[in-house]
């Protein structure tokens, strides 16, 4: 299949793809649970792909690659995504397109490496306060009992019967992908195929059970110097006192960043890929990346 190019790091091989050969390269980098990146961000990187180079990293776990070898923290994922690139002949610099949960991988990049990051295009991602906010109300062991449970109904759904059935506009589907346009018909079996696979994966879970540590790390490192985009969506969170689109506005003013609101949800690049392709275009131009 087109999509698959594996690059073997630290003992575990990784779906590296690109399209496009532009002078720019953009890093796809991919929410937590995510069931293949190549597929689920094609609405929105194929249209960037006419201007500019990109890349989807499928990390452990992910996609077609293979399962992890190392603890889902921080300091491991980036080091995994710039070994992968390594491997598939990327060289830096990269703009960065993270969603959701690669926020805090895309924080810690940008502020470790910064010479490898030109900018960020956020994707709705993950902001590091959203995930220390929410720990001051919701305790550890709370959220880790809300996440074995959640894994659990997972572990349901991955068998694809009769529960599966019921919730696919939820989890399946629940970007749209299945029911719309964007993928043909051999693309939507293979999305499906994947889905049941990877669902109840360890990576997503161990990830996921992760997720204030590594926000906490990304925190640490501190604000991107570099320029940086925000789609901002209005998504819930587990807190009644956090707000979701509140905390990334806060973080995007402290980053003097532009910023886009939406309330398309979440997963808007499957919904509105036209709109967010031509403001980020726009962005990269306005901050001379890729102007020769």
């Amino acid at each position: 299949m087109k999509y698959i190019n594996k690059v073997e790091v630290n003992g575990t091989k990784l779906n590296v793809y690109t399209e496009g050969d532009g002078n720019v390269t953009i890093v796809f980098m991919a929410g937590n649970g995510v069931t293949s990146p190549v597929l689920e961000y094609r609405p929105l990187y194929h249209i960037m792909a006419e201007k500019y180079r990109i890349v989807v990293i499928e990390k452990a776990g992910y996609g077609f690659s293979e399962k992890m070898k190392k603890q889902r923290l921080l300091e491991n994922l980036v080091a995994e995504d710039r070994a992968a690139l390594e491997m598939a002949g990327i060289e830096p610099p990269y703009v960065l397109a993270p969603h959701s949960y690669s926020g805090f991988e895309a924080i810690y990049w940008a502020n470790t490496y910064p010479d490898e990051v030109e900018a960020i295009l956020s994707i709705d991602m993950g902001i590091p306060e959203t995930a220390i906010q929410q720990a001051q109300e919701l305790t550890e062991l709370k959220r880790l009992k809300m996440l074995d449970k959640q894994f659990k109904l997972l572990h349901t759904i991955s068998k694809d019967g009769f529960i599966a059935k019921l919730v696919k506009n939820k989890t399946e589907n629940a970007s749209g992908l299945m029911s719309g346009n964007y993928l043909d018909n051999e693309e939507k079996e293979t999305y499906r195929g994947l889905f049941y696979r990877n669902i109840a994966n360890q990576e997503y879970y161990e990830e996921a059970r992760l997720m204030t540590e590594n926000a906490r790390r990304a925190d640490k490192t501190g604000i991107p110097k570099c320029p940086c985009c925000f789609y901002i969506s209005d998504m819930p969170t587990m807190s009644k006192k956090v707000s979701w689109r509140q905390c990334a506005l806060d973080y995007a003013e402290k980053c003097r960043g532009k910023v886009y609101l939406t309330d398309k949800g979440h997963m808007m690049y499957a919904l509105i890929p036209d709109e967010m392709a031509g403001h980020f275009s726009s962005f990269l131009k306005a901050n001379n990346i890729g102007v020769k």
